[in-house]
């Protein structure tokens, strides 16, 4: 094993047990980087907590406060932080007429903004080491939006262009790679917080009859036959760690399909999508 500063310091968000999180600060243990895995509870990480190589936190990604806090310690832990993996988030499944504000500014608070907060409290301290990664996790939802899951689409097209405009200009002359992974169907608990949401809903009206279907789109990422986030985590860790990383990765199940339909016409695209999703027309809501 090499020097301390040889081993890179890895802060990963939203490492709860059973997330792609946690297999990713598992891997970047595995290949001899020093990890802080955090999430919101402690007790979603005991596994990871029984493990002396990592360093387990909590922290909010929706409080400023306690993301400059954690950020603080690492470094005067550490005295680095070499990569930063955003990857804390939320589902939110329901149609967009009828989904509250407030459930809505909720996934974007940590979707988007949490990502922001994060990157904003770690950019001084790799631009002043003028090297550092920062990793943001994405979905191939945006490739080809389709209805039920439209906040949370929304949420993760504005964090790539969010991670576009820090890469291509903002952050290179620091000498910081921003590195967008967009994955497909990668087993985990994301559903878990999408029926969550779902089921805190008011009574839908408008979209009564399609209730089903809506519930089904919280599993969708569950029930395409995803690959074991443990795969997900290897590839993602080789790509990170590369001395150059590509400015974009995607894989997972459907990472291809989803890329075709992003290039197809728009009414084709539209044709598929209602076969796919629409259990039943809008002349059957009561």
């Amino acid at each position: 094993m090499g020097s301390s500063e040889e081993m890179p310091v890895v802060l990963i968000t939203g490492c709860s047990h059973g997330g792609i999180g946690n297999a990713l600060a598992r891997e970047f243990s595995s290949k001899g980087c020093r990890v802080v895995a955090t999430s919101r509870s402690q007790s979603t990480m005991a596994d990871l907590a029984k493990d002396p190589k990592f360093l387990v936190q909590e922290l909010d990604v929706q409080s400023e406060h306690n993301v400059n806090k954690v950020l603080s310690e690492v470094i005067d832990k550490f005295g680095q932080i070499d990569v930063l993996v955003n990857n804390a988030g939320v589902q939110c499944v329901g149609p967009l007429a009828e989904i509250p504000i407030q459930t809505m500014e909720h996934t974007f608070n940590t979707n988007v903004f949490g990502s922001m907060r994060m990157t904003q409290a770690v950019v001084p301290h790799m631009a002043l080491k003028k090297k550092g990664k920062i990793v943001n996790i994405g979905s191939i939802s945006t490739m080809a939006p389709g209805p039920w899951a439209g906040v949370y689409t929304a949420s993760k097209a504005a964090l790539h262009a969010l991670t576009d405009t820090l890469r291509l200009l903002e952050l290179r002359p620091f000498g910081i790679d921003v590195i967008n992974i967009v994955p497909g169907g990668i087993q985990s608990n994301i559903s878990d917080s999408g029926i969550s949401s779902f089921d805190k809903l008011p009574e839908l009206k408008l979209y009564k009859s399609f209730q089903e279907a809506i519930r089904e789109r919280a599993f969708l990422s569950q029930n395409v036959k995803p690959i074991p986030a443990e795969t997900f985590a290897k590839e993602v860790v080789s790509v990170v760690l590369k001395e150059h990383p590509p400015a974009w990765y995607s894989t997972g199940r459907l990472s291809t399909v989803a890329a075709i339909m992003h290039h197809l016409p728009i009414s084709v695209k539209d044709f598929l999508l209602t076969k796919s999703f629409m259990k039943k027309g809008p002349k059957e809501t009561v």
